[in-house]
């Protein structure tokens, strides 16, 4: 099974892409892990395409990621589309939240790569996570609602998830 976990930053895709992995013991791609290299650097186009690309060859996967311009390798063989699409406020508190804790337990986020979130990064900068998901909620909702009934993506599945409890309920329908 091949399953693509999306959503707006902070609304928890990540989280809810890894109990899938887990729930059906099958590996969990992360497309930031990929993408991000040390000092907040990303793979260029083709690099991260390749890398994309290679990461899934293998026969069962469950990507979690956006990254809207690399769609047509990632969908090309997708089973399932889950797209994670909590309200704005629970958004919004989630990716704060986040943001706060890892500033605070300055976890690197991805192996090798020196990134951390800090305080200012998450608050006074324009690369801010925060301000980010709310650059980008509304259009990624209306993106998303677009793709579910475009003829282009008929032949996928597409689940969309609204609260907590309706993805407790997708994951009771999964083997």
């Amino acid at each position: 099974m091949k399953i693509n976990v999306i959503g707006t930053s902070g609304s928890g895709k990540s989280t809810l892409a890894r109990r899938i992995a887990s729930q059906l013991n099958i590996p969990y791609i992360e497309m930031d892990l990929l993408y991000w290299r040390p000092n907040w650097q990303g793979t260029p186009k083709e690099e991260f395409y390749a890398r994309l690309t290679q990461a899934l060859s293998q026969p069962d996967w469950v990507l979690d990621g956006n990254y809207d311009r690399s769609r047509d390798i990632k969908w090309r063989d997708v089973d399932i589309v889950v797209w994670v699409d909590y309200g704005f406020w629970h958004t919004l508190r989630q990716v704060t939240l986040r943001a706060i804790a890892r500033a605070r337990s300055q976890q690197e986020l991805w192996p090798e790569t020196g990134n951390r979130e800090s305080l200012r990064r998450a608050f006074l900068s324009r690369d801010s996570i925060i301000f980010w998901m709310l650059k980008t909620w509304r259009r990624n909702r209306q993106r998303y609602g677009e793709y579910m009934v475009d003829p282009r993506y008929q032949h996928l599945r597409f689940v969309r998830i609204s609260t907590p409890q309706q993805a407790d309920e997708f994951l009771a329908t999964l083997p």
